[in-house]
């Protein structure tokens, strides 16, 4: 790995998000609205806003990242950016650290920004520490960051990038355990969620917030962990030159 090399695709990718506003405010403005909804359905049953607003903080801004980078992706392979980069002697991987760091830089505003507001101003309860939250919140946004870079080798156009979300984060959605305990799903689906990474997700966050602070969370940490890294490799093996 070349520091340099990473560092000037982080930059160079920082500066293109800074110039555009719109997807700035999609990927920090967006999830801190959406738990401020949550919080607006559920004014009457502030119970069940406490069991899934943790969650949510992290949930939300796993969403939104993985979003946007499949498509900020994409759009660098179709406009021919990721082709000339491809051309330099830049490992395959530094570039896709590049990526990966400047919407790491994103994530940590997104994530800091969720957690803090839900906390402060919406009066979310959390028993465990604050700062683990945030720091959940983080790795779940970078973990839709290195999913979004990887589903979005296997699309063509924008369109098709977003219908991953639906197809690729709505079941992972309706099986972690949000809506439902998994414990009293069918045994099928119960084992479908043990290999989808928003089930760590949610239960790391849910663990948190109940102060359960024990091994069973730092498995969950470990395998969110995995499943970036394994996102990132296994990305940067889809970068192809595809020019002499």
């Amino acid at each position: 790995m070349h520091f340099l090399a990473i560092t000037g695709t982080a930059l160079r990718v920082v500066q293109q998000l800074r110039r555009d506003p719109r997807t700035l405010a999609l990927l920090i403005i967006v999830p801190v609205g959406l738990v401020w909804i949550m919080k607006l359905v559920f004014a009457d049953q502030p119970g069940v806003f406490q069991r899934v607003g943790v969650p949510l903080v992290g949930v939300f801004p796993l969403t939104s990242m993985f979003l946007v980078t499949s498509i900020t992706m994409l759009r660098e392979r179709s406009s021919g950016t990721l082709e000339r980069l491809m051309t330099m002697p830049l490992a395959k991987l530094d570039i896709l650290l590049g990526y990966a760091l400047a919407f790491g830089v994103v994530a940590l505003v997104q994530a800091g920004l969720t957690a803090l507001v839900a906390i402060g101003a919406l009066g979310l309860d959390v028993e465990g520490p604050v700062a683990a939250v945030v720091a959940l919140a983080l790795l779940n946004a970078l973990l839709g960051m290195a999913l979004g870079l990887l589903v979005s080798a296997f699309a063509t156009t924008e369109f098709q990038a977003v219908q991953f979300m639906p197809a690729f984060l709505l079941p992972q959605l309706l099986l972690c355990g949000l809506i439902a305990p998994r414990s009293q799903m069918n045994r099928a689906l119960e084992i479908v969620s043990d290999v989808l990474p928003m089930t760590y997700a949610y239960d790391a966050l849910a663990r948190v917030a109940s102060d359960d602070m024990g091994r069973q969370l730092a498995a969950d940490i470990v395998i969110l962990v995995a499943f970036m890294a394994g996102a990132l490799v296994l990305g940067a093996a889809t970068l192809r030159r595809r020019t002499a």
